[in-house]
C-alpha cells in the first residue's frame, strides 16, 4: 500500500476516532456484508439504515430513511476554498481554506467514536481511460459506502493505480451528529479535497458525485484543458443503423434523465444510454470532442418516474443484474414492502407509511415520498445501455443542447451560429423554478449550463474556459437550445414533451449532417415548420407557429436580466459574450 495514502487514513483515523477501519474492495459479496451491518447493527434518527423490500417484485432492492433533517443538497452550507475569494468568483460561497480547516477540524474531532470507518477506492471513469481519476473517500455510515459501490467503480485496484501518488482526489465524510448548524461540504480545489460533515444526502455525502465530479473536477479541467459539465450522453441511432452522440444540459426538473432514457416516439430510432447527469469532454487526439460518463450509477428522484414519463428507468429499477438498487425517502406499501411514489402507476395503496415512518392515507395533507426522494441504481441494468458505455476513449459529440424550463419567449429549439455565439447561449441560460425547487414558482433564475450550483470556481473564467476549448477544436459540434416548456394563452404546454422529443433531436441530427436548412432569427436558427418529422403528433399550426416563433417586443425584459446577471462578473466576463449581448440588443 502507498505510504501517501495510508498516512492519509491514519491522520483522518486520528482525528474522527472510529471503533474499527474497513478498506473496501467493491466485491459483491462485501456489498451484502455492508448492507447486512446496515439492516442489524447501525441506525439513523432510530431506524434502521437499511429494509430490504420484496426482492420477488424490485429485485435487489433497498429502502432507506434519511434523518429527518436532511433531504437535499446545503447549498448555504456549501463552500468552494480557493485562496482568494475572486477565483470562487460570486457563483460560490468562499471560506477561506485555514479558517474552512480550523472549524472543520474542530466539528469532526472524534466525530466517528462508536462507528466504523470505511476506506472507499474508486475509479471516476473507466480505468484504461485516459481521462479517469482515481479516488479515495472515507465514510462512516453504510448507507454511502454501498452507494458509491453502485454509482463509481470500486475496486482495490484504485489502490495500487494511486501508488506513491500525493495528488489522489480525497473525500472526508461523516455524518456526525446530524447538526445542520454544523452541515457544512467544503471543497479544497488545489489540494483535490472535499470534507463534508453533518449530511448523509446523496450531493452532500457522495462525494464522487457533485462535489468531485462537477465542483472539483471543472477546476481541474480548467487547468488541465477540458471540461466537466452537468449534462447528459446518449446516442440517438438512425433506422439505417448510424448512431450520433449528443450532450444535454438541463437544470433540475427540465427533463434530463427522461432525455437519457427516451422511448421514441419515431419508428426506427432508438436511444442508446451513456450517462444521465455528469459529462466530461476532452478533446480527442483527432482534434474532436468525446465525452466520457465517470459515473456507474443513476441518482434520480422517484416522484413522477412512471411507465409514461420514463418507462426504461422503470425497467432498470426492476432489472438488477449485479448490484443493489436503493430508495431513499419514498413511501413504503406495508402490505406489500414495496416502495411508493406519488406518479407511480396503478391505484395508491391501502396502508403507505410515509417518508418518515408514519401512517399515511390519500388526502393527507403532505405528500407520502417527500418530493425529493431518490433511487440509486446500477446503470449496468438500463435496458438501453450503448455498448460505447466502457469505451476508454469516450464517444465523439456531434452536437451540444442546453435546456431550461420557460413557458414563454424562448423557442422550441434554436442553433447557434457559431461556438461563440452558442457560448453566449448557455451563459445566458435561465429557467423558471418548480415547487420542487427551493424557491418560489416560477422565479426566473439563470443557470448557466445548468453548472450554477456546480462550477468550482468563478463564472467568469468558466466562460473564458469554454470559449478556449472552441478554438482548440478542428471540427467543434454544433450548440443548440431547447426548451419543451413553453404554454399557449390558455397556460397548457404546445409541446407534447418525453418520447416525442425525439422529432427534435432528428431535426438537431440532421443540422449537424447539413440535411435541412434553417432560419436565421437575431437568437440563432429555429426550424422551418416544414422540417420538423411531425408524422402521427395532434398539433396545431398556431401552436406550432408559436413554438419556433422569435418575438422581438418580448426581449427586452430579458436583455436588461441578462446584463445584470453578466455584470456579477465584472471584468471577469469575456468581452467576446459583450459582445454577443451588444449584437443581440442591435438586432432587436
Amino acid at each position: 500500500m502507498s505510504t501517501p495514502l495510508k498516512k492519509w487514513v491514519e491522520e483522518q483515523a486520528k482525528l474522527t476516532k472510529p471503533d474499527r477501519i474497513i478498506w473496501c474492495d467493491g466485491s459483491e459479496e462485501e456489498t451484502r456484508r455492508i448492507l447486512e451491518i446496515g439492516i442489524k447493527e447501525e441506525k439513523i434518527d432510530g431506524h434502521p439504515v437499511f429494509r430490504e423490500l420484496n426482492q420477488k417484485t424490485w429485485p435487489g432492492a433497498y429502502y432507506h430513511m434519511s434523518h429527518h433533517t436532511d433531504v437535499a443538497r446545503t447549498e448555504h452550507l456549501t463552500f468552494v476554498c480557493h485562496p482568494d475569494k475572486d477565483t470562487a468568483g460570486p457563483n460560490n460561497n468562499w471560506m477561506d481554506p485555514g479558517e474552512a480547516k480550523a472549524l472543520l477540524t474542530k466539528v469532526s474531532d472524534g466525530c466517528m467514536k462508536g462507528k466504523t470507518m470505511y476506506v472507499l477506492p474508486y475509479m471516476m471513469g473507466h480505468p484504461d481511460s485516459p481521462y479517469a481519476k482515481a479516488c479515495i473517500q472515507i465514510t462512516d455510515v453504510s448507507y454511502v459506502a454501498v452507494s458509491m459501490r453502485i454509482m463509481t467503480r470500486m475496486s482495490k485496484k484504485v489502490i495500487d493505480k494511486i501508488g506513491d501518488r500525493h495528488d489522489f482526489v480525497k473525500g472526508l465524510h461523516s455524518v456526525g451528529d446530524f447538526d445542520p448548524a454544523k452541515r457544512y461540504i467544503m471543497h479544497f480545489p488545489d489540494e483535490h479535497f472535499v470534507w463534508s460533515i453533518g449530511s448523509g444526502y446523496g450531493g452532500n455525502a457522495l462525494l464522487g458525485k457533485k462535489c468531485f465530479s462537477l465542483r472539483l473536477a471543472s477546476w481541474l479541467g480548467y487547468q488541465e484543458g477540458w471540461l466537466a459539465e452537468h449534462m447528459v450522453i446518449l446516442g440517438v441511432e438512425s433506422p439505417e443503423g448510424e448512431t450520433t452522440y449528443i450532450t444535454a444540459a438541463m437544470p433540475s426538473a427540465c427533463g434530463k434523465t427522461n432525455l437519457a432514457m427516451l422511448e421514441s416516439a419515431l419508428p426506427g430510432y432508438k436511444i442508446r444510454t451513456i450517462g444521465d447527469d455528469i459529462a466530461w469532454l476532452n478533446i480527442g487526439p483527432d482534434g474532436k470532442l468525446y465525452a466520457i460518463n465517470p459515473e456507474t450509477g443513476l441518482f434520480g428522484v422517484a416522484p413522477g418516474t412512471s411507465k409514461k414519463t420514463n418507462p426504461n428507468m422503470l425497467k432498470t429499477l426492476k432489472g438488477r443484474k449485479f448490484f443493489p438498487t436503493l430508495f431513499t425517502n419514498t413511501a413504503l406499501d406495508t402490505d406489500k414492502n414495496e416502495p411508493w411514489w406519488e406518479g407511480l402507476d396503478g391505484p395508491v395503496p391501502d396502508n403507505l407509511l410515509d417518508w418518515q415512518g408514519h401512517a399515511w392515507k390519500p388526502g393527507s395533507e403532505k405528500k407520502a415520498a417527500h418530493p425529493n426522494s431518490r433511487f440509486t441504481a446500477s446503470i449496468y441494468n438500463c435496458p438501453m445501455l450503448s455498448k460505447e458505455f466502457d469505451n476508454p476513449s469516450g464517444v465523439p459529440i456531434s452536437a451540444i443542447i442546453l435546456g431550461g424550463r420557460r413557458t414563454h419567449l424562448i423557442p422550441l429549439v434554436t442553433e447557434a451560429l457559431n461556438w461563440e455565439q452558442g457560448v453566449f447561449l448557455g451563459a445566458r441560460t435561465g429557467s423558471e423554478t418548480t415547487a420542487a425547487a427551493a424557491h418560489k414558482v416560477g422565479v426566473l433564475r439563470r443557470d448557466p449550463m445548468a453548472m450554477l450550483p456546480f462550477c468550482g470556481y468563478n463564472m467568469g473564467d468558466y466562460f473564458s474556459h469554454w470559449l478556449n476549448i472552441g478554438r482548440r477544436m478542428h471540427n467543434p459540434p454544433k450548440i443548440f437550445a431547447v426548451n419543451w416548456f413553453r404554454t399557449n394563452d390558455e397556460g397548457k404546454f404546445m409541446w407534447p414533451g418525453f418520447g416525442e422529443n425525439i422529432r427534435v433531436l432528428k431535426w438537431v441530427i440532421e443540422r449537424v449532417n447539413d440535411k435541412v436548412k434553417a432560419k436565421e432569427t437575431p437568437i440563432g436558427l429555429v426550424p422551418y415548420a416544414k422540417d420538423l418529422d411531425l408524422t402521427g403528433l395532434d398539433i396545431s399550426k398556431k401552436d406550432l407557429n408559436k413554438l419556433l416563433e422569435t418575438d422581438a417586443d418580448e426581449w427586452g425584459a430579458e436583455l436588461d436580466d441578462i446584463e445584470a446577471f453578466f455584470n456579477k462578473f465584472g471584468d471577469r466576463l469575456p468581452d467576446e459574450l459583450r459582445r454577443q449581448l451588444k449584437a443581440l440588443r442591435a438586432a432587436f
